[in-house]
């Protein structure tokens, strides 16, 4: 090889160059793509307390979901409905606005309706989390899912789960429902297919029987 050929070195990989050079940049980056980082909180301090600060790399997670113990290493990011579907195929509920809005990812915590889209899944830890599939027991649906057959008011489907367990969650609160009381308390759940008046009677259905 010739002097100059030499010369034409890339400059960021003389040893002169400032901070890291591309190609140390490259393997460093492949490195910690390999090698998922699982890190503890660090605790700092803000307005005079303590508080313990997660991440960026993966952290030990614990949930509690339809009655079993699941534990996952994630990052603090990762929603409740990214850790549902794609690290426990607990895929009931499904993502559609992604932003909380359609009500379609709807689970239950603390027998609570949340929107598991915008609930990161390090919020949920050691709380009672409840997804559309603890519903049917033996094979057998649960009352509300067999209400919606009944009265048509599924259509496509695709944002059913949401409602089901929506309905579950009003229905417990408000078993003896009011058409108005109906119409409000779903509200947070959106059907493109338009099947609201299916929905409302079947959550009528479900309030006569007394389910």
């Amino acid at each position: 090889m010739r002097d100059d050929e030499e010369n034409q070195k890339n400059p960021n990989d003389s040893p002169e160059s400032p901070g890291v050079s591309r190609r140390e940049f490259l393997k460093i980056s492949g490195i910690s793509v390999a090698v998922p980082l699982v890190a503890g909180p660090r605790v700092v301090k803000a307005a005079g307390q303590e508080v313990r600060v997660y991440g960026p790399g993966k952290v030990p997670m614990e949930f509690a979901i339809n009655g079993k113990n699941y534990k996952a290493n994630l990052e603090p990011r990762v929603t409740l409905l990214d850790a549902l579907r794609d690290e426990f195929e607990l895929t009931g509920a499904k993502r559609v606005c992604d932003r909380a809005e359609c009500g379609a990812c709807t689970v239950l915590v603390d027998d609570k309706p949340v929107y598991a889209c915008a609930m990161l899944a390090i919020e949920a830890q050691h709380k009672a989390i409840t997804t559309v599939e603890s519903l049917t027991r033996d094979g057998k649906l649960h009352p509300i899912q067999q209400a919606f057959v009944d009265n048509d008011a599924s259509q496509c489907g695709f944002c059913t789960p949401g409602f089901v367990v929506a309905c579950k969650a009003f229905l417990d609160k408000h078993p003896h429902p009011a058409p108005e009381d109906i119409r409000r308390g779903l509200s947070g759940n959106l059907c493109r297919c338009g099947t609201y008046a299916g929905i409302r009677k079947a959550i009528a259905q479900v309030a006569q029987k007394g389910a």
